[in-house]
């Protein structure tokens, strides 16, 4: 039986991806360095082993910090994911799947760094930092 296929992509189309088979994991992430990469309060993402990703269409580089390389679209400017290659892992904005049921989040981590006026809802487990694998 062949890996299921993941596809999406930014918001001009520029840049396409797809993610075979199932990720390592799905989460939600709060730490500052999320925050400020994504402009947003949080960033959800599918994590993936760099080998089961590939991307058509020219693919933006910068690197966040020293283990991490955070991906985007030169063209519009989506924040497409990241790239760790030390642990040869790909992050997914789960946000960016054309398939908006295929993946749900299996906790919330960093929230020691959450927003302070953001409240979460739902039975999701909440960490501080990082969950326990």
């Amino acid at each position: 039986m062949a890996d299921r296929v993941h596809a999406g992509g930014c918001l001009c189309g520029a840049v396409r991806f797809e993610m075979r088979g199932e990720p390592e994991n799905v989460r939600i992430c709060h730490c500052r360095l999320c925050q400020r990469a994504t402009a947003a309060p949080f960033y959800a993402r599918v994590l993936s082993a760099t080998r089961q990703v590939s991307f058509s269409g020219e693919i933006g580089r910068h690197p966040s910090s020293e283990l991490m390389w955070r991906l985007f679209c030169p063209r519009c400017g989506t924040r497409i994911g990241t790239d760790r290659p030390v642990s040869a892992n790909t992050s997914l904005a789960l946000s960016l799947f054309d398939d908006q049921e295929a993946f749900k989040p299996d906790c919330h981590f960093f929230v020691a760094s959450k927003a302070p006026w953001l409240t979460l809802a739902g039975d999701l487990p909440q960490y501080d930092e990082w969950p326990p694998d």
